[in-house]
């Protein structure tokens, strides 16, 4: 099968952390034999090649200038929340040569199916092309283009609209895919695909050298997080619950890897919070690090919350990261995360936005060490039996086949 991929964000070089999904997406398409084309923008810092693992990349130009590169790669949000000013100059000039390019590429007549990412905009655009193509077409939800969709009657229409012309709908998480339904899809176009992890490249592994690094004893208690440093992923609240942690544990230590909006105003509250000494904030941790630093976690911790403005994640990839590496997880009980983690088997769930309850979850697993290591056996055995990315790529298939055959029918 040809298939041509439109996305806002991909990784802008190998190991690089913007939407990882979306080239494991494509690269274990290309891997099951399909041939695989991802059109996305141009950034001055994007450094791949024409050709990798597989999947062909065709970046479009579309700013002036470097002040107006906001189009994807998570640059047009501040904290995942409020639009840049520039966003709005760039979207008309990102949409239009995103269709363009997606219309050049398949102008030739032999591609089979067009996959748009994320429903608002991309989707949009892709439904544009597949009818000009008179294509088969596939949407996929991430998470932030539903909760645009639903901030306005203007964004729900578009997006009711751009549901209607696809084929199949595939969601990260049963909470995308219901809240797709309220705002007016059909069910029967819709099929949850949670994210995959690579196992290989994500195991079980001695994390001392990373401790030794950092300066943290064998024996301290060290809880992570890595993520983007977003509202949504509810690194205050776990900061907020540090002090119960910490009155437990006196030689705990947060580390709190990543970058974002949010990174000063974290490092304000820890130390507002009087707990400076016990966070790290190393910055940016590369893709191919992620795992070392997992491993030397004694807790891995996702506390995701709903945002100011109700927006949520679909599903983490700091999640499936954690559980493949066999860490046992504390994470809150919202949106794609029970899907993945069965409370008191894979994990521990809380309520999300509850300190306390984060807190007590976390001393928990520092007090048993035998649950700890029993939840992260069990969360890496289910990583192998489900969720690596040759699982997430035959559904995939299976979505594309549905696709086709409702093209041919509606044809």
């Amino acid at each position: 099968m040809k298939i041509a991929m439109l996305t806002s964000s991909y990784p802008k070089w190998a190991g690089e952390t913007t939407a990882p999904f979306i080239e494991e997406i494509a690269a274990s398409m290309a891997a099951h034999g399909h041939e695989v084309h991802v059109v996305l923008p141009y950034r001055h810092d994007l450094r791949r090649q024409a050709r990798e693992r597989g999947v062909y990349l065709h970046p479009f130009h579309y700013a002036p200038g470097r002040s107006l590169e906001v189009w994807g790669y998570a640059a047009g949000l501040r904290g995942d929340v409020d639009l840049k000013p520039a966003t709005l100059l760039a979207a008309p000039l990102g949409l239009t040569q995103g269709l363009r390019t997606l219309l050049q590429l398949t102008r030739h007549g032999d591609f089979d199916l067009i996959h748009g990412h994320w429903i608002l905009p991309n989707g949009t655009v892709a439904a544009l092309g597949a009818q000009a193509r008179r294509l088969p077409l596939v949407v996929s939800l991430h998470g932030s283009d539903v909760f645009f969709a639903e901030r306005n009657a203007a964004t729900a229409l578009v997006a009711r609209w751009t549901a209607r012309q696809a084929g199949m709908i595939t969601a990260c998480s049963n909470d995308l895919a219901a809240r797709l339904v309220a705002l007016g899809a059909e069910p029967r176009r819709l099929m949850t695909v949670p994210y995959g992890v690579d196992a290989e490249q994500f195991v079980p592994s001695d994390g001392q050298a990373v401790r030794a690094d950092l300066g943290i004893a064998p024996d301290q208690p060290l809880l992570m997080w890595i993520s983007r440093m977003v509202y949504k992923k509810g690194v205050h609240v776990l900061l907020d619950a540090l002090p119960m942690i910490v009155q437990a544990h006196p030689r705990a230590v947060l580390l709190l890897g990543g970058y974002g909006d949010l990174r000063d105003e974290l490092v304000a509250q820890a130390q507002w919070l009087g707990l400076s000494d016990h966070v790290r904030f190393p910055g940016s941790i590369s893709h191919d690090e992620v795992n070392r630093y997992w491993n030397a976690a004694d807790v891995a911790v996702v506390p995701a919350i709903h945002d100011q403005r109700g927006n949520v994640d679909g599903l983490p990839n700091m999640l499936l990261e954690a559980m493949s590496a066999g860490r046992p997880i504390v994470a809150s009980r919202i949106a794609g995360i029970p899907q993945v983690i069965n409370d008191g088997v894979h994990g521990l769930l809380v309520p999300e936005g509850d300190p306390a309850a984060l807190a007590q979850a976390i001393i928990r697993l520092l007090d048993d060490r035998t649950l700890a290591s029993r939840l992260g056996a069990a969360a890496r055995a289910r990583v192998e039996r489900e969720l690596r990315w040759s699982h997430i790529a035959a559904r995939f298939e299976q979505v594309y086949e549905l696709a086709q055959r409702r093209h041919l029918r509606v044809r």
